[in-house]
């Protein structure tokens, strides 16, 4: 088997490749393959490794479909056609938990950079206008006490929601399918319906996975229903919210502000009027960008494709249907 690897990922994973003899081709360019160059680089190898961005859609994996796995070095898998990669029998494996502390973090500092205006309040640093002030000026407001709220309580979710009960003692409140046993005994979350974590939440954080269902879900109806004196927080996917539904809604009042790690399109236009409110913050997809969970999520990228070489089952597998 040899491996094409569409980006530069951290060493570890390919050490892992190494000492398994798998031979693999990495592009080091600055630069995202075209979808005919990716193609070409599949063609001519039996696996890929993918940290890009680009749709691995129905017209590439027709093109193809020889490949014996397609190892994802991120958690999410929206921009692959499962149906299509399970239909051809190609598995296709993720990097799950590893990054779940990064994403956290990620979201409870964007949680408290919108709070307290930081990054609007940072740039008036460089454009020389911390100058004179009244005490009324600039106010955010404390964290303490507030109302977190979690659009899909998975792993990522609870670690923010741990965090937010020790730092803050902010009561938990989710939305899932399904009840998450764990927050609930260990920090007191509670499962309410949609509506109502729309309209009881200070916080509220997007966490779930990107499907037909969730596309758009935070729209101009939703923002509405929200309290005034509310903050987004989107570290998931970027179009689980609806950009300009959004802006309209800061703009207009009907929210506090947002916190964004994910933005619809990615990456954003620099001309975006979210970047010069004062109560948004937003940061380029950085969720996973620590070297701890870039390691992890080599390692399990890597051992995907080793398991697939061997003929064996992937550890961390998406469609599991594949092997049928």
């Amino acid at each position: 088997m040899t491996v094409f690897i569409d980006r530069i990922i951290p060493q570890i994973g390919l050490d892992l490749l190494e000492e398994a003899g798998i031979p693999y081709e990495q592009h080091t360019a600055n630069n995202e393959l075209s979808k005919a160059a990716l193609i070409e680089k599949c063609q001519a190898h039996d696996a890929l490794l993918t940290a890009g961005w680009g749709p691995l859609d129905q017209e590439f994996l027709q093109a193809c479909k020889h490949l014996k796995v397609i190892a994802l070095h991120s958690v999410g898998y929206d921009r692959i056609d499962i149906q299509e990669a399970t239909r051809l029998k190609i598995p296709v494996g993720n990097t799950p938990d590893v990054l779940s502390e990064a994403t956290a973090d990620t979201a409870f500092l964007l949680m408290l950079a919108v709070s307290r205006k930081a990054l609007f309040l940072h740039k008036k640093i460089i454009e020389g206008k911390w100058g004179f002030s009244q005490p009324t000026d600039d106010l955010g407001f404390s964290l303490t006490g507030k109302t977190l709220g979690i659009f899909g309580l998975g792993n990522i979710g609870y670690e923010l929601a741990r965090k937010a009960k020790v730092a803050f003692n902010m009561p938990i409140i989710y939305h899932n399918r399904s009840s998450n046993q764990k927050a609930e005994q260990e920090l007191g979350a509670k499962r309410v319906s949609f509506e109502e974590l729309v309209s009881q939440s200070d916080v509220l954080a997007a966490f779930s996975t990107l499907t037909a269902e969730t596309r758009h879900k935070f729209n101009a109806s939703v923002f509405a229903k929200m309290k005034p004196s509310a903050i987004f927080i989107n570290a998931s996917r970027g179009s689980v919210h609806h950009e300009p539904d959004l802006i309209h809604a800061i703009q207009t009042g009907q929210i506090w502000g947002a916190g964004l790690d994910v933005t619809d399109p990615e990456p954003m236009d620099k001309d975006n009027p979210l970047l010069a409110m004062p109560t948004v913050a937003v940061f380029p997809h950085i969720g996973s960008a620590t070297r701890e969970a870039r390691d992890g999520m080599a390692t399990i990228a890597a051992k995907n494709i080793i398991a697939a070489s061997k003929g064996e089952r992937l550890p961390y597998l998406v469609n599991p249907e594949a092997y049928h």
